[in-house]
């Protein structure tokens, strides 16, 4: 099995004295269950690495870039670039979609644009490029994919009232998952509406809030959820 010839400058400059490894790296659980007499296996190993490598350079880049900053400033500013929405997205930007083997069926289900297989084949190609040459390799990479995202940080002030960044670090340290928030309704006259929102967690409703902005009320939601375990 070979790997797609169409690949990124990005990807194509990674250079691996092991391609199997990054062979690896694409090879989602679909396509494996369809097709063991082809690959060895799929990517969650890589996947599970990877994900630990990325925390650990993304934490060494912001604190050349922030050496002032507290743990928590730190730890929040991590948590806006190491999820699952960030990582499909930068996914996206490298056409890692084109590159990832499914099976027939996730294939057919749009599995290439879908979020979590996304970032998670990302995170296995970090984890591939990490057992292939190391920790230096694996910062080169990152320090350029991620290098508009950490600058851009440059400048946004801390706040420990905003509570949708702290609930987002807390479920992004127990677990892969993004909160996300949903308007569940809206009531009273334009100039003077109430909106009320829920968070969820692997579509699990943790806690709602009512606010006179969305915004307002999506503060409140992850407040109240981080009541809930705190």
């Amino acid at each position: 099995m070979s790997i797609d010839t169409n690949i990124t400058a990005t990807l194509e400059a990674l250079q691996f004295s092991n391609p199997k490894l990054l062979e690896q790296a694409l090879i989602h659980k679909s396509f494996f269950i369809e097709n063991r007499d082809l690959c060895e296996g799929d990517n969650e190993k890589l996947e599970f690495l990877g994900d630990a490598v990325l925390d650990l350079v993304v934490s060494d880049l912001l604190l050349k870039k922030f050496p002032l900053d507290a743990e928590g400033d730190l730890s929040q500013k991590r948590a806006s670039l190491v999820n699952e929405s960030t990582l499909a997205l930068i996914s996206l930007e490298l056409d890692i979609g084109k590159l990832i083997k499914l099976g027939r069926g996730e294939r057919t289900a749009g599995g290439d644009k879908k979020p979590r297989i996304l970032a998670s084949t990302l995170e296995a190609i970090v984890g591939a490029l990490f057992l292939d040459s190391g920790y230096s390799s694996a910062l080169k990479f990152l320090a350029e994919i991620f290098h508009d995202r950490i600058n851009s940080l440059v400048g946004v002030a801390s706040n420990q009232d905003d509570y949708k960044t702290r609930y987002q670090e807390l479920v992004q340290r127990t677990s892969k998952s993004t909160p996300l928030y949903d308007l569940i309704s809206e009531s009273g006259p334009d100039h003077d509406k109430l909106f009320v929102v829920g968070v969820k967690v692997d579509g699990v409703l943790m806690a709602e809030g009512l606010g006179r902005s969305k915004k307002m009320a999506e503060q409140l939601a992850a407040k109240k959820a981080l009541e809930e375990v705190t």
